[in-house]
C-alpha cells in the first residue's frame, strides 16, 4: 500500500523485493460488520474498512484483480467492488441468502451456493443476470470450479454429498457422498483431485476428478486438543501441488499436508475459530480469517511459521488477496 521510494545503501534487488511486498493488499469480510477491512500484511496493519452491506461472507477477487465479488448474504446479491476506489460498482442478482461463491477460469461466471434454497446459481457476470439455477441437496455451501473450467462442484451439508456439475451444460452429472457436513473444496492445480473438507467427521476427502470417487480418508490428531474441537472448513492447496492447508475451527490450528503422501506434515497455530484461508499472489504468505478472535494471521510459507496476527474486525469471515 506504500509508494517506493529511493534509499541511499539499498541495492536495486532489494528495493523491487520492498516495493512488490508492499504492493500487496488483503481483503477481509467482517460478517457482524457489515463491512470489509483493508489490510496492509507487510506493515501488520488494518488500514480501513468499508461498508458494504448486511453480513458480507463469500469473497472472491477477478483475473485481473480489478474486481473484488462479495455476498452480501442478508441483501440475497453478490455486490462488486472496485478494488482501487472501492466502490460499488455493481451487483448481481443471487438467490436467498447467498454464502459461498466459485468464480470460473475465464472470470465471467459466479457459481453460487444459495443454502436456504438448496441450489446452485450460475450468474453471467457481464449480463448481471442468473443463466441457470441448479437444484442440489440440502444446505449448499462449499463450492469450487475446476482449473481447466470443465467442472463446478457443489458440497452440501445436511446430504453429506458433493455434486458434480458440468460447467458446460450445467448437468449435475454425479453424486459422491462424503463424511459429515461438508464444508469447503477444492481443486489441485491440474484439476486431477478435488479436496473436500466435513466438518463434523473431522475429516478431509481426496476424490478422483475422473471417476468421482474417494481415493484417500486424512484424519486429523492434534495433542491437547479434544477431538470435537478438530473441525475441518476452508482448503487452498498451492499451484506446485506439495502443500495443502486446512484450517481446523476451533482447534484454532491450520494443518499442514503433503500432496504427494497425504501424510500431515505439522500443524499452525492461529487465531481463535479458523475458518477460511488465501494464498498471497506468489505464494509465499498464507492468510487466513479467524472469527471469535476477530483477527487474521499471517503464516510464512517457506519457513512454515505464523509470523503476524492483525486485528480487523468483528467475525472475520472470507479473504482475498490483490498483488
Amino acid at each position: 500500500m506504500k509508494k517506493c521510494v529511493s534509499v541511499r545503501g539499498l541495492s536495486v534487488i532489494t528495493l523491487l523485493i520492498t516495493c512488490s511486498a508492499q504492493a500487496e493488499t488483503v481483503f477481509v469480510t467482517l460478517e457482524k460488520d457489515n463491512a470489509l477491512a483493508v489490510v496492509d500484511p507487510v506493515e501488520g496493519e488494518l488500514i480501513k474498512t468499508v461498508e458494504v452491506g448486511k453480513r458480507p461472507r463469500g469473497i472472491a477477487i477477478s483475473p485481473d484483480f480489478k474486481v473484488l465479488y462479495i455476498a452480501v448474504s442478508d441483501e440475497n446479491t453478490v455486490k462488486m467492488l472496485d478494488t482501487e476506489s472501492l466502490t460499488i460498482i455493481g451487483e448481481l442478482p443471487s438467490a436467498d441468502d447467498p454464502e459461498t461463491f466459485a468464480l470460473n477460469p475465464k472470470g465471467d461466471k459466479l457459481y453460487v451456493s444459495n443454502e436456504d434454497d438448496s441450489m446452485v446459481s450460475v450468474l453471467d457476470i457481464a449480463k448481471k443476470q442468473a443463466v441457470k439455477q441448479i437444484k442440489v441437496g440440502v444446505e449448499p455451501e462449499g463450492i469450487a470450479v475446476s482449473p481447466d473450467g470443465k467442472w463446478a462442484i457443489s458440497a452440501t451439508e445436511t446430504t453429506n454429498m458433493l455434486h458434480w456439475i458440468d460447467a458446460s451444460t450445467h448437468e449435475i452429472v454425479e453424486n459422491t457422498l462424503v463424511d459429515a457436513r461438508p464444508r469447503a473444496v477444492t481443486f489441485t492445480a491440474d484439476s486431477a483431485f478435488a479436496w473436500a473438507t466435513s466438518e463434523m467427521a473431522g475429516t478431509l476427502q481426496v476424490l478422483d476428478a475422473k471417476t468421482k470417487q474417494i481415493i484417500k480418508r486424512i484424519n486429523f490428531e492434534i495433542p491437547g486438543v479434544s477431538k470435537d474441537k478438530i473441525q475441518p472448513v476452508g482448503v487452498v492447496i498451492d499451484k506446485a501441488m506439495q502443500r495443502a492447508y486446512v484450517a481446523l475451527g476451533p482447534a484454532n490450528r491450520v494443518a499442514v499436508i503433503n500432496v504427494k503422501t497425504y501424510a500431515v506434515e505439522k500443524y499452525l497455530l492461529v487465531g481463535q475459530r479458523v475458518w477460511n484461508l488465501a494464498f498471497s499472489p506468489d505464494q509465499k504468505r498464507l492468510y487466513t480469517t479467524n472469527g471469535v478472535s476477530n483477527d487474521i494471521s499471517i503464516i510464512d510459507l517457506d519457513s512454515q511459521t505464523v509470523t503476524k496476527s492483525v486485528g480487523v474486525g468483528n467475525y472475520p469471515w472470507g479473504v482475498a488477496v490483490k498483488p
